[in-house]
């Protein structure tokens, strides 16, 4: 039986919103902290991921598979286990290189996740995967498909955590009440910015030109940090200034439901604010990169004014000619669910791909957390 490795010790890296940097000892957490919330800092304290059962993730990747094909979809269950070094087993299994292991999305390792790894074996019989033996990890299901799984094409995930030390509170149900209709900020959680922030500390020395990063995927995660970080500013100041459920002129508004959006005209302004109501649009913010930030008017000097002071960042996401995209500003858990066990809190609902199931939670308790830096939802 195959048994992974503790996760490395990265060290503690000094972390940066904005300028200058922070102390070594000043952890992400502490900063995350300062992003508004949307219905007020909670009262109440809990512990989460205590155990791995207490997060669990189940990807749904929102297509069927053809049965046939190249790509041989197999379907894993995994109690603390890394996304990554799992896709390495399952290579070294069929006896192919690691990049012909593809997956949508990490998943916690601190954890039970559920989700399809795709291997790509032509020509090949598929390999018997009741023989492969991975501590912690179960083969559910396996499939043929014709096509490659790419990074971040899944409609989402379904999650069931438990809260623990919690107990029924009026004034927690009503937050519970508030994100079932409202939803939460789309914070990007703390797994999008490595262990302590270290991705984001690094993004900010290699915008600065003190290192060089040649790994394409230190690459992809500084980068995907740094912009990360700016949306969070963006989000949390109009939260702050209670603009959240407001249309303003210029908005980007994005079809619900889909990745398409428009720019909100003075004429449209009042129609617009009944389609945010009956929610067949939402407000966004930029996740910036080499171009415009889509939006115009006032609410573009809202998004410059919070992108004040970071010209190293936007340097650098200029210079690696990132393509500019818009991300809504709240997400609502769907088929939100909650019930009392003796332990504490347990949540069920399901978020679409790219939101945060710790962004939903940070609204409804403080969280100690134990966690290992890798992502609660698929990018």
């Amino acid at each position: 039986m195959l048994k992974q490795p503790p996760p490395k010790n990265s060290g503690l890296l000094a972390v940066v919103k904005g300028l200058p940097v922070r102390p070594l000892h000043y952890c992400w957490r502490v900063i995350v902290s300062e992003c508004c919330y949307l219905l007020g800092k909670p009262a109440l304290r809990a512990r989460l991921k205590a155990q791995p059962e207490d997060f669990k993730v189940v990807e749904d990747l929102g297509y069927e598979f053809a049965g046939e094909g190249e790509h041989v979809m197999v379907y894993v269950r995994k109690t603390g286990c890394n996304t990554k070094f799992v896709a390495e087993k399952l290579a070294q299994f069929a006896g192919i290189p690691a990049r012909n292991v593809a997956y949508a999305g990490l998943k916690d390792r601190n954890a039970v996740t559920e989700q399809w790894f795709g291997l790509h074996i032509p020509g090949k019989v598929t390999p018997d995967f009741s023989q492969f033996a991975l501590e912690g990890c179960e083969v559910v299901q396996v499939v043929r498909h014709n096509r490659k799984v790419r990074t971040g094409a899944l409609r989402g995930n379904h999650f069931t955590l438990l809260l623990r030390d919690l107990t029924p509170d009026a004034a927690l149900e009503q937050r519970l009440q508030a994100i079932a209709e409202s939803g939460v900020p789309n914070y990007f959680g703390e797994q999008r910015f490595g262990r302590d922030g270290n991705n984001l500390q690094l993004a900010l020395r290699w915008a600065r030109g003190e290192v060089k990063i040649k790994d394409r995927n230190k690459r992809s995660f500084c980068l995907s940090a740094a912009r990360s970080e700016l949306f969070n500013r963006i989000v949390s100041a109009r939260i702050e200034q209670g603009l959240q459920q407001q249309v303003l002129e210029g908005d980007a508004l994005q079809l619900a439901g889909r990745n398409s959006w428009f720019v909100v005209t003075p004429e449209e302004l009042a129609a617009s604010q009944q389609r945010l109501q009956e929610r067949d649009v939402n407000i966004t913010a930029p996740m910036v990169g080499d171009g415009e930030l889509g939006s115009q008017g006032p609410a573009l000097a809202l998004e410059q004014a919070q992108l004040e002071g970071q010209d190293d960042l936007l340097a650098l996401l200029k210079r690696e000619r990132l393509e500019p995209a818009r991300r809504a500003l709240l997400v609502v858990p769907q088929e939100l669910r909650w019930s009392w066990l003796d332990e504490g809190l347990q949540l069920q609902f399901f978020l679409p791909a790219g939101s945060y199931a710790t962004s939903v939670v940070r609204e409804i308790a403080i969280v100690d957390e134990e966690g290992d830096g890798h992502a609660d939802s698929a990018e």
